[in-house]
């Protein structure tokens, strides 16, 4: 029975390790090719149209899905569809991207005469060099994989693994070439957590009249006054050129009066903290709530040419769900 249990275990072993192997296949197989693959989607002025059969072409739908996050527009065209009217969705300035581990699949040669016609360039991904996909493509991208982890060589696996990888590979290459940043990111995930993750704090501070502020010389009952309505548990203290100089919170406050210090006859600057810690606009959300987490404070001025301009509260960074 024990000698039973270790089976799995070997076999999902040895599938991985024959995935590892198409993936080299694929690395070691990497030529030239691959470089005008990148270059010819890079001035692609129109979409990256993927097509592809069966799991070649599930592979598809998410290698679309993948350029079109990073930047590159794209969608999956089924291409049994495709022979049936879809075909009208290609437009002339369109890249194909057709996937078939044989370079055969009918549904696919079905549409190449017709996309050749119109002038459109078409990239092949096959596992076959002189398949007729490979022959008819602009650009073929050669997977090199001698064999399936499926036991009987059938049931597409290393295969449908090596063409995600060169995929992938083809998406991560074009994306940087173009220079795609954490912000042209972030304006493609605006609703999912890694688009949170890349907020900035413009993007959840307080402006305006709700920032409460006040001068060195504001009578400290005043400052109370204006901490209370604010309701922040802080306030911002200026200069008379609107200049930030320091910062007091309800700790402050208690602090001060805990070492006998009179409210009725203090100003603000017997009280606030001097260069208090700040952020500007541009900068992560994520990097607010460091700086929060390392000071252990809960309002974090935001300022722009040495005057605040915005305020955070922790609880804005747990409400905007970065975390």
């Amino acid at each position: 029975m024990e000698d039973r249990k270790k089976i799995p275990l070997e076999i999902g072993k040895r599938v991985l390790s024959e995935e590892e192997k198409a993936i080299n296949s694929v690395l070691n197989s990497l030529d030239n090719s691959f470089v005008e693959a990148v270059e010819l989607i890079l001035n692609t002025k129109g979409k990256l149209i993927i097509t592809g059969m069966g799991k070649s072409g599930l592979i598809g739908k998410k290698l679309s899905a993948t350029f079109s996050s990073t930047g590159t527009p794209s969608f999956f065209l089924h291409p049994a569809e495709a022979i049936h009217g879809d075909l009208g969705v290609i437009a002339k300035d369109d890249t194909i991207l057709a996937i078939s581990n044989s370079g055969e699949t009918p549904e696919i040669l079905a549409i190449i005469p017709t996309v050749k016609r119109w002038g459109n360039k078409i990239i092949a991904i096959t596992n076959n060099p002189n398949s007729t996909l490979a022959k008819y493509s602009d650009i073929h991208l050669y997977l090199n994989v001698e064999k399936e982890a499926c036991p009987l060589n059938l049931a597409p696996t290393s295969t449908s693994t090596a063409t995600l990888a060169l995929g992938d590979a083809l998406a991560v290459a074009v994306f940087e070439m173009k220079g795609f940043t954490a912000e042209d990111f972030a304006k493609y995930h605006p609703g999912g957590s890694l688009g949170k993750k890349l907020m900035r704090v413009k993007e959840i501070m307080h402006t305006g009249e709700e920032l409460p502020l006040v001068f060195p010389s504001t009578p400290l009952k005043e400052t109370v006054i204006t901490i209370s309505e604010k309701g922040f548990g802080a306030t911002f203290v200026v200069n008379k050129d609107k200049n930030l100089v320091g910062i007091i919170t309800d700790g402050d406050l208690r602090r001060f009066i805990n070492k006998g210090g009179s409210i009725d006859n203090s100003l603000a600057k017997d009280v606030m903290t001097l260069s208090p810690k700040y952020i500007t606009d541009n900068k992560l959300v994520l990097e607010a709530l460091e700086i929060m987490e390392r000071f252990n404070i809960t309002v974090l001025p935001v300022v722009k040419d040495g005057k605040p301009i915005g305020l955070v509260h922790l609880h804005d960074v747990l409400k905007s769900g970065v975390v």
